[in-house]
């Protein structure tokens, strides 16, 4: 999984600080920061934040007739510096550290998201953070040795952390609710059913995974369709505990969970699957990655594929960011666009489109839960030797996320693939 989530606050040369301003916030680097920052939320129209300084100081920004407005407390002047010189990175930076405080962080950030116009992405005091990102962006390539360094970064971080958070069958994607009402472990058991039904799985089939997860839909699609499956991931811990959970079901003969890169997969298959893996292939690597499914697929075979998306109009600046979500939790991570996978399918595949569908709104509810049970089991998580700063940075991650899906900043899309000419049935 992953996301791009961009909070940065710069300043004009035209702007000028108020006087009340001037006399607040002091002398100094991050009085001047403060002084710019603050400048640039006057143009804030959405919603109500409620900005309490160090000093105590207290100042309104946005709608005054707002009913419940979010209130931000800086207990440091160092959040300025930060978000002035790092945008997104430092203000998630800063929230690691404890510099600041919110009443509703995932409805700051969906504020955010939606007032772009007081956005600067080109502030002159962010170009030396620029060049840094640019090389760490570079240095994070998703070739066959980074991908293996980017993967284990976040999925080998502790199986009994993630348990912490996600639903029994430890499925780390979207759901799909069928109703407000429904439960976590119930809208992932209808999305794994609605993948194995889009692909029309049937007994002795084999399926092709790519990126495993800990197991939850290859051993779904063995029990409850008769398949064998061949599942790959460059995860060791995820490895570990699926082949534990296959065996534990009795279905360790039916699926053969490995360590392999897809680019060194071999075989044929009669379907292909692959969640929320395309955001660890990276774009440069689109023609590399659809050019082996295409390879893979025996003639009349489907690929279902899940992965998160921007806009395409957002794509090709996007791909060239870096931001706090790349740099601290999906490192190598490069979201897709509904516009840069036809694009590959086009030029390297014989693959079309048959069914589509965006499920970002149900993302934004998934990440609720995961946030809620996240925060719910703390007292574990910190008992699992991770501390404050790591909990302050999931936090952010999952608000972060949920915000992004929440505003359709980013989105989540489902679609079957065939070969054009093979006509196929859609999936039901």
């Amino acid at each position: 999984m992953g996301t791009d989530v961009q909070l940065v606050a710069g300043a004009r040369k035209a702007d000028a600080p108020h006087a009340d301003t001037e006399r607040t916030v002091g002398r100094g680097v991050p009085g001047i920061a403060a002084r710019l920052v603050l400048q640039r939320l006057t143009a804030w129209r959405e919603g109500s934040i409620l900005l309490e300084l160090p000093d105590g100081t207290v100042r309104r920004y946005g709608d005054g007739r707002a009913e419940r407005p979010v209130r931000v407390r800086v207990h440091d002047w160092r959040f300025f510096t930060r978000t002035l010189t790092g945008g997104d990175i430092g203000v998630g930076e800063s929230y690691m550290e404890g510099e600041w405080d919110c009443s509703d962080l995932t409805e700051l950030i969906r504020l955010f998201l939606i007032e772009q116009n007081v956005i600067d992405h080109r502030s002159p005091w962010m170009w030396l953070s620029r060049v840094a990102h640019r090389a760490r962006r570079i240095l994070d390539a998703n070739t066959r040795s980074g991908s293996r360094r980017n993967i284990r970064y976040h999925y080998d971080l502790s199986n009994q952390l993630f348990a912490t958070f996600l639903d029994e069958s430890l499925t780390y994607s979207s759901a799909v609710f069928s109703g407000s009402a429904a439960s976590l472990a119930d809208a992932q058991r209808e999305k794994i059913d609605g993948v194995c039904r889009a692909l029309d799985l049937r007994p002795g089939q084999h399926l092709l995974e790519i990126g495993s997860g800990w197991g939850s839909l290859a051993m779904h699609a063995a029990r409850a369709y008769g398949c064998r499956v061949t599942s790959l991931t460059l995860s060791k811990q995820q490895l570990r505990l699926a082949r534990e959970r296959a065996r534990q079901a009795g279905l360790a003969e039916r699926i053969d969970f490995r360590i392999c890169d897809y680019r060194d997969a071999r075989g044929s298959y009669d379907h292909i699957v692959s969640i929320e893996m395309l955001e660890a292939v990276g774009a440069e690597y689109y023609r590399t990655f659809f050019q082996a499914c295409d390879r893979l697929l025996r003639p009349g075979g489907r690929m279902f594929l899940q992965a998160i998306t921007v806009p395409d109009q957002r794509f090709d600046a996007y791909r060239k960011q870096f931001d706090w979500i790349r740099k601290y939790i999906f490192p190598g991570g490069c979201l897709t666009s509904l516009g840069a996978i036809n694009a590959a399918l086009k030029k390297q595949t014989s693959f079309q489109i048959d069914w589509l569908r965006d499920i970002g709104p149900h993302y934004a509810l998934t990440l609720r839960h995961w946030r809620e049970r996240f925060l719910g089991r703390l007292p574990e998580v910190r008992r699992l030797g991770f501390d404050e700063r790591f909990i302050r940075m999931w936090e952010f991650y999952l608000a972060s996320c949920e915000a992004a899906f929440a505003t359709r900043y980013i989105g989540n899309v489902q679609m079957v693939l065939s070969r054009w000419l093979e006509p196929r049935p859609l999936p039901v």
